[in-house]
């Protein structure tokens, strides 16, 4: 197995970004350099995902964990190899931490990973940022 995470902390609590993380999901939300999503059913666990990165071929992923404001996994399959993309929302003091986790597993994972998971994750840390300025939009002062 092969994995890679990025984690950073907003001042937001975890609903603004959870609606963001989901309105990105759910395809109602991109900014420059996301993936485009395209859902095939509810933004339930089970549904499958057609995912688009910038640039690249269109590809096939199925919503594997969901548990509202806490976590959202999908996973993919590449030949002998499954990746599994986990956000992870925790509160902590002064906002929400947020861990972006990437695993390649399977039997060639210690040979592609290494390669290929640093090209996928690479940029973990812009898209997180990016998510966290969309998740202002949905905060509600009340």
């Amino acid at each position: 197995m092969w994995t890679n995470e990025y984690t950073a902390i907003s001042p937001l609590s975890a609903r603004p970004i959870w609606e963001a993380l989901k309105a990105l999901h759910e395809g109602r939300l991109s900014y420059e350099g996301s993936d485009i999503f395209v859902l095939h059913g509810p933004f339930a666990k089970g549904t499958r995902v057609s995912v688009t990165p910038a640039g690249q071929e269109t590809f096939e992923s199925v919503i594997v964990d969901l548990v509202d404001n806490v976590t959202y996994a999908d996973e993919t399959s590449f030949g002998d190899l499954k990746l599994l993309f986990r956000h992870t929302l925790k509160p902590v003091a002064g906002g929400t931490q947020v861990t972006h986790r990437l695993e390649i597993s399977g039997p060639s994972a210690g040979d592609v990973g290494p390669e290929l998971g640093p090209q996928i994750s690479g940029d973990f840390d812009t898209s997180m940022a990016r998510l966290f300025e969309c998740a202002k939009a949905f905060e509600r002062h009340e």
